[in-house]
């Protein structure tokens, strides 16, 4: 079912705002990893992943690791954690370029301590897209919880789910894992989620479309503000965007899906797939939409605004939006796609409005690691460590999306003062009479 936005509007001059900054921002996309078309973190360090606990290696928040998962058997990493620290372990594993795998193929990640009690267990599968790309879950130890509450050793395991299916390709899977940290609050707040909020669904977001290349992995995901923009993806790539949401803000998104003179009488299941993760790389929402040649639309679900006190809801997609930060637009367009309307390009419209009154968020004790990670305006945030360009992206869309007009008048304040000192200049220089 394809939900309907009500107006929500640009309110103009945010609008010549995005232009203005989306004008200064790069359009060329960072290649992805060779062989495996993800692009895995440039700094990443390679470890080995253990076979038991007693030889597991350690993981330090900030630092992103790369190593590989087997077919069978679980593999482990190590942790040192403080009581009051809240850890999370985002694991997304890469399967080898034209791989074959199922719906139910995918992965496990849970976060047990030195007892081997679990703290938190997550997954993550192809679906009925059937095609292999990256796919993302989450390990995580709740500082404060019934479970996993002393200091100490915890361990991350991490295994493939395979269902047998004679169709899976065997071999090694790569793996990238980004682990943060999270200090306890100064103050105690909030102990149960926000029980009303804004759950209309606008209308959609029109206009001339920007083009805007995705990149290739979470971390060379590009800058996104609100507003309409448009590239081309070929069957069985993965495009990776980041949109800074402030505390207090809301996301909307609609994916389209451009015509193509393909088969008239093809259909392709689950062709195009939207996902949307969080600062941690936690599964928030996602749609996929079928295919016959002519254009399609879908949205996600409306989200609530960023919160700290959403991590007290049940529901996923809100218990998920529980701080700021980029959070990571993920489009997939299945390998199968070629076979029925041809290998493309096909044109995807990406359609991104962002709502709600920001504010100043939770008074934190300690620092998160990596540092600026839940900053939705932070140049250290996790997405630009290696995008050199798009450090002052994230910034400027980071701006926009909490206040375009004040963006548009520091764009406009600068770009005057600029005109006024060169003018100043060819004045000095011309001859007195």
């Amino acid at each position: 079912m394809i939900r309907r936005w009500r107006t929500a509007g640009w309110r103009g001059v945010g609008a010549v705002a995005a232009l203005a900054l989306t004008a200064l921002l790069p359009a060329t996309p960072v290649a992805a990893d060779s062989g495996t078309g993800y692009a895995f973190a440039p700094d990443a360090r390679t470890v080995t992943a253990a076979k038991g606990t007693a030889d597991a290696v350690p993981l330090e928040p900030g630092t992103t690791y790369r190593s590989s998962l087997p077919e069978k058997g679980e593999r482990y990493f190590r942790l040192e954690l403080a009581a009051t620290t809240t850890a999370y372990v985002p694991v997304t594993a890469v399967p080898p370029a034209g791989a074959t795998v199922s719906a139910s193929d995918g992965i496990a990640v849970s976060v047990e301590d030195a007892n081997g009690v679990p703290c938190a267990y997550d997954s993550a599968r192809f679906g009925a897209g059937l095609s292999p790309r990256p796919i993302t879950a989450l390990g995580r130890r709740d500082a404060g919880k019934a479970l996993c509450q002393d200091a100490g050793t915890y361990y991350v395991a991490v295994q493939r789910l395979v269902t047998g299916s004679r169709t899976t390709t065997p071999g090694n899977w790569d793996l990238e894992i980004a682990p943060v940290s999270e200090p306890a609050l100064a103050r105690t707040g909030a102990t149960t989620a926000p029980e009303t909020w804004n759950s209309a669904s606008p209308e959609p977001l029109t206009g001339e479309p920007h083009h805007r290349p995705g990149g290739a992995g979470f971390d060379t995901a590009r800058a996104l503000g609100q507003g309409v923009w448009q590239t081309d993806i070929t069957p069985g790539q993965t495009l990776f965007y980041a949109v800074p949401l402030d505390w207090g803000r809301q996301l909307h998104a609609t994916v389209d899906l451009g015509s193509t003179g393909g088969d008239p009488h093809g259909y392709v299941s689950a062709a195009l797939n939207l996902s949307l993760y969080n600062p941690v790389r936690g599964y928030v929402d996602d749609v996929s939409l079928g295919y016959d040649g002519t254009q399609k639309s879908s949205s996600l679900q409306p989200l609530p605004p960023v919160a700290y006190a959403n991590r007290y809801a049940i529901p996923t997609a809100q218990n998920s939006l529980r701080f700021a930060g980029a959070y990571y637009l993920v489009v997939h367009l299945t390998g199968q796609t070629a076979d029925t309307f041809g290998k493309g390009p096909y044109g995807v419209t990406l359609r991104v409005l962002i709502d709600g009154t920001p504010n100043s968020g939770p008074d934190y004790a300690g620092t998160a690691v990596p540092k600026g990670v839940f900053d939705a305006s932070s140049d250290q945030n996790g997405v630009l460590t290696t995008t050199g360009d798009d450090h002052t992206a994230m910034r400027a869309l980071a701006v926009g999306g909490i206040g375009a007009g004040t963006a548009l008048l520091l764009f406009l304040g600068v770009w005057t003062l600029s005109a006024r000192r060169s003018q100043i200049r060819v004045n000095a220089q011309k001859p007195t009479a």
